[in-house]
Formats: structure tokens, C-alpha cells, sequence
């Protein structure tokens, strides 16, 4: 009998969820599970890659409301009867908010639940949610070293699992002229890229600061910022940048894009200047991708970041620190084309070896068999 597993997200409309929960539900060993998903609804800008899989994707009001405890604990009775005509074996959830009303259901229903931890908020109001969701959860699945050590140290529920990225499907090729033309890309242009939600914590203002700083001495290179640009934070940054007439033409907002790699093969160092405050990196996927690509990557030297760097601590900078990482930036700005290039061979190793999207595969696999033996 093949192990069914449910995967429940609330949607598809960013990468940072969607895309690890869909590259894991397609690569699982079809021979022994059997992967469905649930989620709120069919919007969102990867959903039809979901649609492609041929998964069956059912659509369910996940997620309850806590307050008044009598209504909550009958739609949560409602739901567990849901999930108890799915049939799954076991529902592995990838919501990122500190829901409790999902694993109460499946306790419900008799089914197992376990949930993946990806990011480092614990604190303020939703402390109470994350304690019950933890609580009622039968595993829990952290991405770094820091997120076990602070939350869970002393947890038998819990296993390390590092997030791993499609290495072929980010494979740097030539670059896309479309793309190089739609952009005003010339041949001697040369590419700072980061890839992110513009939200505060994601410390964009931070690297165009320190990209200013440098401007004026390298004058062929460009900062591209690819996601979502209508935030009210991503408009604030174009609406400064704006203001600045020597940054004209040199910082370029893309606005949110399906295929990240496109900009990737243009590009040669991949920054991410996240914030040590708020709702912390768990493990960029970002990063892995641009590894994958053989770029050059400079890191704010927190959680995630530092796991996915351990090899490189000379390319991490204090968070929030504007001088240093403009000092780390500088350095590989000085190299030639070629420099850079052997350097990101050595990230592609390193993405390739560790990190590899069947090492996460295979111990995913293992966890839920382990847990079905129980």
C-alpha cells in the first residue's frame, strides 16, 4: 500500500511556500506515496504548475477561526470530517502561520500531522498559536540548525531537514535576449541581482545603500531587484530610488516573475540582505537557486543563511550593517567576468553536493515512513 500524503498550504501566490512544497510533492518515490495537495483556492501565480502536475488538488477552508472556543472546536470537527474522507496517512502542512485549528482537526480525525517550521518568529501574539500547533503536531520539520536549537532543543518529534532546490532546473544557460532587451540590457553591463518579497524584514534598502555607495566607481554594473514591487514597502524603495538622479537607469525593479532563473543567467553576485528582526529566513530557496545558477552569493549573517553559507563565512556581513556589505560587494565588483565565474563553480558545488533537492527527497521519505511505523 502506497503512503498518501496530503499537502496543505493556504495558496500558491509566492514562491518562498509553493515552490518547495510542489518540486517535493512531484519528486517523491511514486512507487511508495502517493501525494495530494489542499489549499484555499486556484488563484495565484504557480498554480497552474500545480494543475500540470496531475496531482489531485482538493479545495478546503483550512484554517478556523480560534475565537469563540465552541464555534472553533466545531469547525474543526467539521474539518477533521474532510480529512477523514480524503483519507490521507499522513497531512503534512507548509502554512507559515502559527495555525493550530489544521493539527486539532487531524487529531480529530485520527491522522497524522506534522508541519514544516520555516521561519524564526516565535514571539509576540502568535507565541500561543505556534505552542498549541507545535503541541498537537506528531513531527515537526525544521530547515536550519538555529530554528532546533531555540525552539526545540530538547524535542524528540523533531528532525532537521534542509530545504534543497532542483539544481537542473536552475542550470545557468545563455542569457534570454528577450529579457536582456525588455531591460535595456547592454553587453557590457554587469549584474547585482537579489530575489525577494519586498516586504521591511528582506533589508533591500540596505543593499541599494550599499550599491550607491559603489556606483560612481564601477559604472557598467546594474542592481536588479526581482518580486513584487506593489508592496507598500516595494513602492517606497522605487519611489526613493527615484528621487536619486545618479541611480537613473542603474537599479532596475522588475516586479514579480515566474521564471527567476531568466535573470539569474544574466547576472553574476546574488545578495540577500535580510534583517535579524521579525519574521526571520528559516532557509531561502532563493539562495539555493542562484547557487544552482553559479552565482557568487553575499548573506546577512543570520539563521538560514548562515547554514546555507557554512562553508563561505567570508561572504556573510552583519545584518543591517550598509558599510560591510558594500566593502564584500566591492570585492567581487573588481573582478573580471571570468573571476566571478570560477568563483560561482564553487557554490554550484556546494548547492549540488548538500543541498540538492533528492537529499531532502530521500529524508522526507524516510520521516514519514518512520512515522507510519509508529
Amino acid at each position: 500500500m502506497k503512503i498518501r500524503i496530503l499537502y496543505t498550504i493556504p495558496n500558491f501566490d509566492t514562491a518562498g511556500s509553493g515552490i518547495p512544497l510542489l518540486k517535493i510533492a512531484q519528486n517523491l518515490n511514486r512507487e511508495y506515496f502517493k501525494p495530494e495537495i489542499a489549499c484555499l483556492h486556484g488563484k495565484g501565480v504557480l498554480f497552474q504548475d500545480v494543475i500540470k502536475s496531475g496531482m489531485k488538488v482538493h479545495f478546503i477552508d483550512l484554517y478556523k477561526n480560534a475565537r469563540p472556543i465552541s464555534r472553533m472546536l466545531w469547525e474543526c470537527f467539521q474539518l477533521s470530517k474532510v480529512f477523514k474522507r480524503i483519507n490521507p496517512d499522513i497531512i503534512h502542512s507548509y502554512h507559515y502561520a502559527a495555525d493550530y485549528t489544521e493539527p486539532l482537526a487531524a487529531k480529530m480525525a485520527g491522522i497524522k500531522w506534522v508541519y514544516t517550521k520555516k521561519n524564526m518568529s516565535w514571539k509576540g501574539p502568535s507565541f500561543r498559536g505556534w505552542k498549541l500547533r507545535s503541541w498537537f503536531a506528531d513531527g515537526i520539520i525544521c530547515q536550519n540548525t538555529e530554528m532546533v536549537r531555540t525552539f526545540f532543543p530538547s524535542w524528540e518529534k523533531v528532525k532537521l531537514i534542509p530545504i534543497g532546490v532542483d539544481v537542473d532546473e536552475y542550470k545557468k544557460q545563455s542569457g534570454n535576449t528577450d529579457i536582456i532587451n525588455q531591460w535595456g540590457i547592454s553587453e557590457n553591463t554587469r549584474l547585482v541581482i537579489s530575489v525577494a518579497n519586498l516586504v521591511p524584514v528582506k533589508g533591500i534598502e540596505i543593499l541599494i545603500g550599499a550599491f550607491e555607495l559603489l556606483s560612481n566607481n564601477h559604472p557598467n554594473w546594474k542592481l536588479i531587484i526581482v518580486g513584487d514591487d506593489t508592496t507598500e514597502y516595494g513602492l517606497k524603495l522605487k519611489k526613493n530610488v527615484s528621487k536619486k538622479r545618479h541611480l537613473k537607469g542603474k537599479i532596475i525593479f522588475t516586479g514579480k516573475q515566474k521564471s527567476v532563473r531568466d535573470f539569474l543567467d544574466i547576472s553574476e553576485i546574488y545578495v540577500q540582505p535580510t534583517l535579524n528582526k521579525g519574521r526571520k529566513e528559516g532557509a531561502p530557496i532563493s539562495i539555493l537557486e542562484a547557487m544552482a545558477n553559479g552565482k557568487i552569493i553575499i548573506g546577512s549573517n543570520i539563521s538560514g543563511i548562515c547554514d546555507q553559507l557554512e562553508p563561505f563565512p567570508e561572504h556573510l556581513f552583519k545584518a543591517g550593517n550598509l558599510a560591510e556589505l558594500s566593502n564584500k560587494m566591492k570585492r567581487f565588483m573588481s573582478n573580471d567576468r571570468k573571476t566571478n565565474k570560477m568563483l560561482g563553480e564553487k557554490f554550484f558545488d556546494h548547492v549540488n553536493n548538500y543541498y540538492h533537492l533528492s537529499n531532502e527527497r530521500k529524508k522526507l521519505e524516510y520521516f514519514y515512513q518512520k512515522m507510519i511505523s509508529k
